[in-house]
């Protein structure tokens, strides 16, 4: 037994022991408590020590025979490891060939001592039961081979990439003067690092080179970054908005403007269009200019246009696509009008009024009378409406319909008409438009209004409760003739012949304006009943009396030069 010798027991080997890591060929590897064999040798016995069983005495089920606890205990307590004297390989030589390998390849015949690290020592055998057969399961070892047979252990494995000299820190942190310092040591089965060599090597300082490389895209990824949003911050507030140059090409675009619209609405719905470049170029030359002038409506102007341009279009009345209704215009002026700015054949638009007036949006209270000669009479309020090339007939219709409805929605109608002495709203509509035909100015209105209500009173004995306006019958004609014979308007029956027919006609003979709605609503009440327009044009003189309206006929004639 050497110096480094090993006792009875589980003793594990001195670390310095020359051939301390060497696994034996028992079948069993190194583990922590527990070393194999000495040099493939059989491990040393006393003499003293008699082991109840020796190893390879297995029963014929695979499973060893229990030896005697107590015996081997008195033979372990009669060694005497130091004082023996013995020397490695002397006293049992024999053993070798009675319990190691015989040169045959079969397991001979040896004393076995328990050792507390080997599994397959203890256990039930050791305290007289059965012993357990280890090697009969799947997970068992497998039985151990003779040392000829004995192949070599495989290289470990070399790892995708090597920890470090940290375990766990990244090469490229680890710095490469370790590995430069390291190439000149032995590899083999010690080199528990599992270094590959020059190519490792190259691999490393390629892996060096890649994390340098992301490393510099990621700085500069955010040094471009900063400066990409840095300049765009500059251009933000310092810098010119996009803007583009000239008067625009040639391809034109038409642009609907609503009423209240601002210059930021305005500008965005010119980008949208492609006439401006930006939004804030555009209400940059808004407020630098007069571009708090430009009416909603539409507009027809060119794309890319700078939007100095733009804004010196749009103030431009030619560049308007629009349709303006005139307090008092009766409806077919207007559809004439629309027809022409979309460009369709004359006649389309009063069409689309007579046959799909009911889904315009008309009030439930219009429309009530049997001898309506347009349901829309009285309801395309005056106003500035888009009507460009492109849009339908219906669409500036509604529009149209839905202001007139927005504007009388403002008034209790039902309640006015009462107290008017009228049967419904669709009357008030119907006297604003009187109103608004024979009136010719603002102080005129209110007195037309009165000398409209004292003719339907029943108590009226200067007219009998006729109107005898010639915008009736006019609009009957479809004609504005202030010189009408007395023999034409008595030979027509016509129910809008207020001449011939009492009380009010069946509807509106046009559309009324906001001031003359109110004058209808606030009528005077000065007993005005008649009335003339001396000059034959704008002035209209008031009188309450047939005497009175004789000497206004008079003066008619006078200027008239008849």
């Amino acid at each position: 037994m050497t110096e480094y010798g090993r006792g009875p027991g589980s003793e594990p080997w001195h670390p310095e022991d020359p051939l301390y890591g060497d696994v034996g060929w028992e079948g069993q590897q190194g583990h922590t408590g527990h070393q194999p064999a000495y040099g493939g040798q059989p491990q040393h016995q006393h003499p003293q020590q008699q082991p109840q069983q020796e190893y390879g005495d297995w029963n014929n089920d695979g499973s060893q025979p229990p030896y005697d606890q107590q015996q081997y205990q008195q033979s372990y307590d009669q060694q005497q490891y130091a004082g023996q004297g013995q020397q490695y390989g002397q006293p049992n030589q024999q053993a070798y060939n009675e319990g190691g390998w015989d040169g045959t390849g079969t397991h001979a015949h040896v004393p076995y001592a328990a050792d507390p690290g080997d599994p397959y020592g203890q256990q039930a055998a050791a305290y007289g039961a059965e012993q357990p057969d280890f090697y009969g399961t799947p997970e068992a070892y497998p039985p151990p081979e003779p040392p000829a047979r004995r192949r070599p252990e495989p290289e470990a494995e070399q790892p995708d990439w090597d920890p470090g000299p940290d375990q766990g820190e990244h090469a490229f942190f680890a710095g490469g003067g370790a590995e430069d310092e390291e190439d000149d040591e032995p590899e083999g089965r010690g080199d528990r690092r599992g270094r590959g060599g020059k190519g490792a090597k190259k691999d490393k300082k390629s892996r060096n080179g890649c994390a340098c490389l992301v490393v510099l895209l990621v700085f500069g990824g955010g040094l471009g970054g900063v400066t990409y949003f840095g300049y765009q911050f500059y251009q933000n507030r310092y810098g010119a908005a996009p803007d583009y140059a000239g008067a625009g090409n040639s391809q034109t675009v038409s642009i609907e403007i609503p009423k209240g619209a601002g210059g930021v609405e305005i500008g965005r719905r010119l980008k949208d269009a492609g006439v401006v470049k930006s939004v804030d170029a555009f209400v940059s030359a808004f407020t630098s200019s007069d571009g708090d002038k430009i009416q909603a409506g539409a507009y027809i102007l060119k794309k890319e246009m700078s939007a100095k341009s733009a804004v010196e279009m749009m103030l431009d009345p030619k560049s308007q696509a629009n349709v303006v209704v005139t307090p008092g215009q009766r409806n077919i002026s207007v559809y004439k009008l629309i027809d022409t700015k979309l460009g369709l054949t004359a006649g389309t638009t009063r069409g689309v009024a007579e046959k799909d007036f009911e889904s315009l949006g008309l009030p439930d209270w219009a429309n009530v009378g049997g001898d309506i000669k347009d349901p829309l009479e009285g309801f395309l309020f005056p106003g500035t409406y888009p009507a460009a090339k492109g849009m339908k007939p219906a669409s500036v219709l509604k529009e149209m319909v839905g202001a007139a409805d927005a504007a009388y929605g403002k008034y209790d109608l039902d309640a006015k008409a009462e107290t008017l002495k009228l049967e419904n709203p669709l009357q008030v509509i119907t006297v604003a438009s009187l109103v608004q035909a024979e009136g010719k100015t603002h102080d005129d209105f209110r007195k037309m209004a009165e000398v409209i209500y004292n003719r339907l009173k029943p108590t009226n004995t200067e007219t009998n409760q006729l109107l005898q306006f010639d915008s009736t019958f006019n609009y009957l004609k479809n004609e504005s003739n202030i010189h009408i014979s007395e023999s034409e308007i008595n030979s027509n029956q016509d129910p809008y012949n207020t001449y011939t027919q009492k009380g009010l006609p069946p509807g509106p003979i046009g559309n009324p304006g906001a001031e003359a709605l109110t004058a209808a609503l606030n009528p005077t009440n000065d007993g005005w009943v008649y009335f003339v327009a001396t000059d034959g044009e704008s002035k209209t003189e008031f009188a309450k009396t047939y005497a009175e309206f004789e000497r206004l006929k008079d003066k008619f004639n006078e200027s008239a030069g008849n």
